[in-house]
C-alpha cells in the first residue's frame, strides 16, 4: 500500500500518519510543496522514534510524482466524491491520495479521475474530518480488504494468559 500526501500542511498530521505507514508497513509519498520542514521537532514528536524506519519519497509536484507512478492505481480522497471508500476494491500496492488540510486534492487533479474518487461519509455539518484520521479510516479498509497481508493479527497478554 501507498500514502499520498499532496501539500500537506500541518506537521503533527504528517508525523502520526509517518508512524502509522511504518505500523502498517506502507510507503508514504508526500507532494511539494510542504507547510513545513520534516526535520522540524514537531514532525518527529509525533511519529516517535519510527521516523527513522519510514519509507518516505519526496515530489516536486504532481506531475513528476505521476511520471513516477505512470501505471500506479490512485484513489482520491475527497469530500466531493460521489462513491464511499467501502465501495470500491483496494489491491495490495494501491495508492490512497489524500489532500492537504485546509483544501483537499486541487479539483484540477480530481475532475480528470471521478471514477476513482472516494469519500468517507460524515454529517453535512462538518467540513472534513482530521487528516491522519482520514488517512487512517481508508488504509486499514484496504488493508482489511487484503487480509492485513504480513501484518501481525493476534497477541498474547503480558502477564497473564487468555482463558480457554
Amino acid at each position: 500500500m501507498h500514502i499520498v500526501l499532496h501539500q500537506p500542511e500541518i506537521p503533527a498530521n504528517t508525523g502520526n500518519i509517518g508512524r502509522t505507514c511504518v505500523a502498517t508497513g506502507t510507503a508514504l509519498h508526500l507532494i511539494e510543496p510542504l507547510g513545513f520542514r520534516l526535520d522540524e521537532k514537531s514532525i518527529r514528536r509525533a511519529g516517535m522514534d519510527y521516523w527513522e524506519r519510514l519509507n518516505v519519497t519526496r515530489y516536486i509536484n504532481y506531475a513528476e510524482f505521476c511520471g513516477k507512478h505512470p501505471d500506479a492505481k490512485i484513489w482520491y480522497a475527497t469530500t466531493k466524491a460521489r462513491r464511499v471508500y467501502t465501495d470500491v476494491s483496494f489491491g495490495p500496492d494501491d495508492y490512497l491520495m489524500f489532500g492537504k488540510e485546509s483544501g483537499g486534492i486541487p479539483e484540477e487533479i480530481l475532475v480528470d479521475h471521478e471514477e476513482s474518487c472516494i469519500r468517507i461519509p460524515m454529517m453535512d455539518q462538518i467540513r472534513s474530518l482530521n487528516l491522519s484520521n482520514a488517512v487512517s479510516i481508508v488504509l486499514y479498509e484496504a488493508l482489511r480488504q487484503n487480509h492485513f497481508a504480513g501484518m501481525q493479527t493476534e497477541g498474547e497478554l503480558h502477564r497473564l494468559h487468555w482463558r480457554a
